[in-house]
């Protein structure tokens, strides 16, 4: 979800009406993947790296995630969806913390769609708590290192909630231009498919969505198969 400072540069604003104007972007891809039956969205709402940020910037956009969660919540919970927030929680404020377990607990029982929110999320840092925990597991004498193999690795990265099929995405999209995977689900997107939309993020909606669904229905998925 990139592009919301440029945005509003280009409308002569504020960087957080940017940020807010992102928002309803965010909406409308949540609706349309509701009515286009997909089951599975992850959204980069926050990377690790953005605490590099200005101080000011990253109060206000994690103000602004903890409210529109609050406010969001009903609307998720009538629409069937299910949200989880992977990442590191520890720099987090306490506030936003308990509003994303509210959140996670009122829409456990849904299936509609399974949302996932990266906040202070890095895909590094997630293979490394993967490695790590392993580590600890063959250290109690829980499993032995021969019977450490990519499935085992997945089932101790961060989308472990999801369902099994569902962990490794078929469509990674990104908005304004950038055509890089900034440290964004660096293991599961091994066999990705790739879609780079010049649109910045506040601009996006569903003619965007449905192009990245198009190009994507065109393509042939071979995983290293030969033709």
């Amino acid at each position: 979800m990139d592009g919301n400072s440029r945005w509003a540069q280009q409308q002569g604003l504020p960087v957080f009406t940017g940020h807010q104007s992102g928002v309803d972007a965010m909406r409308r891809t949540v609706e349309f993947s509701c009515n286009e039956g997909i089951h599975c969205l992850t959204v980069f709402a926050f990377s690790s790296e953005n605490w590099q940020r200005t101080n000011e910037e990253v109060e206000f956009l994690l103000m602004l995630i903890e409210r529109v969660v609050r406010k969001e919540l009903e609307i998720l919970v009538a629409a069937g969806v299910n949200i989880k927030f992977i990442g590191d929680r520890s720099k987090l404020p306490s506030s936003l913390v308990e509003q994303m377990k509210r959140a996670e607990a009122a829409t456990a029982p849904n299936s509609t769609l399974y949302l996932t929110v990266a906040l202070s999320y890095s895909g590094r840092q997630d293979i490394t708590a993967a490695v790590r925990n392993i580590c600890h597991r063959v250290q109690a004498g829980e499993i032995s290192p021969e019977e450490i193999d990519s499935e085992l690795i997945g089932s101790n990265l961060a989308l472990h909630h999801l369902p099994e099929q569902w962990r490794e995405p078929d469509l990674i999209l990104r908005t304004s231009g950038e055509q890089r995977l900034s440290n964004f689900l660096l293991w599961e997107s091994a066999y990705s498919e790739l879609h780079f939309s010049e649109t910045l993020w506040p601009d996006f909606g569903e003619r965007e969505l449905k192009a990245a669904m198009d190009e994507y229905a065109r393509r042939e998925r071979r995983f290293g198969k030969h033709h």
